[in-house]
């Protein structure tokens, strides 16, 4: 159930790596009980955002505040006692592997509780049949299929009942059914526990299945904060229509149908051509070449 509590909110955040800046001023609030999705072409700087919302990177400039407080400003104390208020799961799982399914889940319980070995056994048996997986609890990772790997990880994350679930591209490499088996769990974990959800996607038919609102990102900055069928009213536009929408919209709708004409692809065309052929950039001036080409003058 959706609250007016606001548990994840980021202000004016920027990233940059060097020269290159990775995300523009980012603003975005999640409440508890709503799922986000936050999507976008390659290289437009989701998964960048969701490392720092993680605190695995940190900020250029702005906040990320999970819970209340400002995670970057904490210190080492302060932050591990955020961090088990948060579980991810991570685009392969990331279990380990010399760890049977079992113990993986128990880990994080192990590590942050005092809580009796009997009591940990009992709780990782309550994860393990949320995701459907008690009765593969003595298996290793290498004796499950990838979509029983991903739901172990979901059970994990789950150990220690986290207020915020962090979702790092949970259908990628799966098959549709698979894919539907965690998108539900997903609907479900939400639904049952009141858990805060920020996933990460680019597969559009899950998005528009567990989405309470969407995030568009391009090039680093915000194109689009709105409800599922915000968008989904965008992506049934036919092509007449979405010619009448503004820039930004129009590369909503672009990268919501995959359409293969577009101001997505018209952009990449634009690129100079020389640059690419002659090592020349759209002045005319040369360009660094390859170091293959270079050992071999």
């Amino acid at each position: 159930m959706q609250t007016d509590e606001v548990r994840i909110s980021v202000r004016n955040l920027v990233k940059k790596f060097g020269s290159q800046t990775v995300l523009s001023g980012v603003n975005l609030d999640v409440r508890a009980g709503e799922t986000v999705v936050i999507m976008g072409g390659s290289g437009c700087g989701k998964t960048t955002l969701l490392r720092l919302m993680i605190g695995s990177h940190t900020p250029t400039s702005g906040s990320v505040a999970l819970l209340g407080q400002d995670i970057h400003a904490l210190d080492a104390d302060g932050f591990d006692a955020i961090k088990k208020q948060f579980g991810i799961l991570f685009q392969s799982g990331a279990l380990f592997q010399s760890m049977t399914v079992g113990d993986n889940v128990a880990l994080p319980l192990i590590e942050h509780t005092d809580l009796a070995p009997e009591v940990i056994d009992i709780q990782v048996k309550m994860k393990l049949e949320l995701v459907g997986l008690r009765q593969h609890a003595k298996k290793l990772p290498s004796q499950i299929s990838g979509g029983m790997m991903k739901r172990a990880g979901l059970a994990r994350a789950m150990a220690m009942d986290p207020k915020i679930l962090f979702y790092d591209e949970p259908s990628a490499g799966l098959d549709p059914v698979t894919s539907a088996e965690i998108d539900q769990l997903i609907l479900e974990l939400t639904k049952n526990f009141g858990v805060t959800s920020v996933v990460v996607t680019h597969e559009m038919d899950s998005a528009f299945t567990i989405a309470d609102r969407m995030v568009m990102l391009d090039g680093g900055r915000v194109l689009k904060i709105d409800t599922r069928d915000a968008f989904d009213r965008i992506r049934q536009l036919s092509p007449a229509q979405a010619s009448a929408l503004s820039e930004d919209e129009q590369i909503v709708y672009q990268f919501l149908r995959g359409a293969p004409d577009g101001p997505i692809t018209r952009r990449r065309s634009a690129d100079d051509y020389a640059e690419d052929l002659l090592g020349m950039d759209a002045q005319g001036n040369t360009i660094a070449n390859s170091g293959l080409l270079h050992a071999r003058r």
